[in-house]
C-alpha cells in the first residue's frame, strides 16, 4: 500500500474540512474535490530506456458561493491553516466576482443516493506494475514495430499506468468518492529519410490491464499503418466524399456534442441553438450517452454536482433530444440539468459527456469505400477552423485516395472543409466501431465535400 493510500479515509476528511472551512469564512454554499494520483511511464528507444518518469501528489480544490457569485482555487498543501487561509481567500475572491443568480448547489433532494462506483468496474484492484515490467512492455512493443521490413526507426514506445482517487463533498450535504485506472500501451513507426519520411502510430488505453492488446499486436499495427503511408502526395483538388476511418470519425460527433452543450446554447455560440427538436442527423441514427457502462474510460455513477448520472439520447433517430446540462445551464435556459456537470480542482463547474455512441451501420468500412468510387479516406487530422456559430468547417487531413473504389495511394498536406450542419445529415456509418472509447464512433462517409491538395 503506498503512502498515498495508506488512509482510505484522508480524502473524505479533506474534502469535508475544505467545506468547514468555507462556511466558517462566510460562504454560503461551497463544495470541494480532493484528488490523490499516481502515474509511471516508460519510454523506450532503440532498445533501451529513454526516459522514466513518475508521479504523485495529494491536490484540493474548493468552491465557494455567496449571494450569486462564486470563486474557485485549489492547492497541494493541505495542512489546517491551508485550508484555513485557502477558504478566506475563495471567499474575498467571490465577494469581487459578478453576480450570476443560476449559480447555486443541488438541492438535498435532487443528490444521488449512490456515492460510490461500485459496479462500474473502472478501477483494476491489481498492484501498481513494476517499473521494470512497463519498460518489458515497450520494448516489446518497438521491438515488434521494428522487426517489419521497412521501418527504419521508431520514434517512441511507451507504457504507462495511473491511479486516480476522488472525493467530492458539499455543503448541501452530498458526500462521495471513488477510484479509476488507466493502463496504456503506445509506438510511433517512422518509414523513409528526409523529405520522404512518414510515421504513425498505434495504441490504446484500458481500465484493466488484462483488457489490453498485448505489446506485439500494438507495434506490428503500428509498423503496418506506418508503412501505408510510404510515397504520400498531395490530392487533387474539388468537391468529392470523404471517409472518416473510426480513428478519426469520432471528431465529427465530438463537434455536434459541442454545439448541444449548454453552455454554448446558453451563450448562443452554437450552430445548433435553433435545433431542439430537429434533425440533425440522417433518421436512422440514435447518439446515445451511457455513464454506466462496466469497464468504460469516463463511467461515473455521479456527476461534479452529485446528481447521480443516467443513460439518455441526445438525438434519436435523427431528431436532437436535448442539450447536455449543468444546473447553471439548465436553469439558464429554464431546464433540468441532465446531471452532466465536470470540473477541475480550480474552476466551476460545467456540461460534459460520458460513453458516447452512435448507431453502427451494417457494412464493412471495405464496402463504403467501394461505394465512394472517387475520393478521400481520413486518418488522421491536424488543426482546426471551426466556426462555432455557422458550422463552417475546416481542417488539415491526410490518408488515402481512392480511385474507382479501391485505395490506390496515401495522401498528405491537404485540407478538407464544408458545413457540419450539411455534413452530419450525409452520414453513412460502417459497422467497424471500436470498444472501449469514451466516444464509440465507426467510419463515417460524408458526401460532397471540399479537398484542397494539389
Amino acid at each position: 500500500m503506498t503512502a498515498l493510500s495508506a488512509d482510505p479515509d484522508r480524502l473524505k476528511h479533506l474534502a469535508e474540512a475544505l467545506v468547514d472551512a468555507a462556511r466558517r469564512a462566510g460562504a454560503d454554499q461551497a463544495d470541494a474535490l480532493a484528488v490523490d494520483g499516481r502515474s509511471v511511464g516508460i519510454d523506450v528507444r532503440g532498445g533501451a530506456l529513454e526516459q522514466s518518469e513518475r508521479a504523485e501528489s495529494v491536490d484540493i480544490g474548493l468552491r465557494v458561493l455567496i449571494g450569486g457569485r462564486q470563486a474557485a482555487v485549489s492547492s497541494s498543501d493541505h495542512s489546517r491553516d491551508a485550508i484555513a487561509q485557502m477558504a478566506a481567500r475563495a471567499v474575498a475572491m467571490a465577494r469581487e466576482a459578478p453576480v450570476d443568480d443560476t449559480l447555486g448547489l443541488a438541492d438535498p433532494g435532487q443528490l444521488a443516493t449512490i456515492r460510490d462506483a461500485s459496479g462500474l468496474r473502472i478501477c483494476d484492484d491489481l498492484p501498481e506494475p513494476e517499473p521494470a515490467h512497463l519498460q518489458d512492455l515497450a520494448l516489446r512493443a518497438e521491438a515488434a514495430a521494428l522487426s517489419v521490413k521497412g521501418i527504419s526507426q521508431i520514434e517512441s514506445a511507451n507504457a504507462s499506468y495511473s491511479h486516480r482517487r476522488m472525493w467530492m463533498a458539499a455543503s448541501n450535504g452530498f458526500s462521495g468518492g471513488y477510484a479509476r485506472t488507466g493502463h496504456v500501451i503506445s509506438t510511433v513507426a517512422i518509414t523513409g529519410e528526409g523529405t520522404g519520411m512518414e510515421r504513425d502510430y498505434a495504441g490504446e488505453s484500458r481500465v484493466f490491464a488484462a483488457d489490453l492488446p498485448t505489446p506485439e499486436e500494438i507495434g506490428l499495427l503500428a509498423a503496418e499503418r506506418t508503412l501505408a503511408r510510404a510515397g504520400a502526395r498531395k490530392p487533387p483538388t474539388g468537391a468529392f466524399p470523404i471517409l472518416f476511418d473510426r480513428r478519426v470519425s469520432s471528431s465529427l460527433i465530438a463537434h455536434l456534442l459541442s454545439a448541444v452543450n449548454g453552455s454554448a446554447v446558453a451563450r448562443g455560440a452554437s450552430w445548433l441553438r435553433r435545433d431542439m427538436g430537429e434533425q440533425v442527423l440522417p433518421a436512422h441514427m440514435t447518439l446515445s450517452e451511457d455513464p454506466h457502462r462496466p469497464g468504460y474510460p469516463s463511467s461515473r455513477p455521479f456527476d461534479a454536482e452529485g446528481l447521480a448520472t443516467r443513460p439518455r439520447d441526445i438525438v434519436t433517430g435523427g431528431i436532437l433530444q436535448g442539450w447536455t446540462l449543468d444546473l447553471a445551464t439548465a436553469r439558464k435556459l429554464g431546464l433540468e440539468s441532465t446531471a452532466s456537470a465536470a470540473r477541475g480542482l480550480a474552476s466551476a463547474p460545467s456540461p460534459a459527456n460520458s460513453n458516447v455512441i452512435l448507431t453502427p451501420g451494417d457494412i464493412g468500412q471495405d464496402q463504403l469505400i467501394a461505394q465512394m468510387g472517387r475520393g478521400l479516406v481520413v486518418t488522421s487530422m491536424l488543426g482546426a477552423s471551426i466556426n462555432a456559430t455557422t458550422g463552417d468547417y475546416s481542417r488539415g487531413a491526410a490518408g488515402f485516395w481512392v480511385e474507382n473504389g479501391q485505395i490506390t495511394h496515401a495522401v498528405n498536406e491537404c485540407t478538407i472543409a464544408g458545413n457540419l450542419r450539411e455534413m452530419l445529415m450525409t452520414l453513412v456509418a460502417a459497422d467497424d466501431a471500436l470498444p472501449w472509447r469514451g466516444v464509440q464512433v465507426p467510419s463515417l462517409l460524408v458526401q460532397g465535400m471540399t479537398v484542397a491538395g494539389a
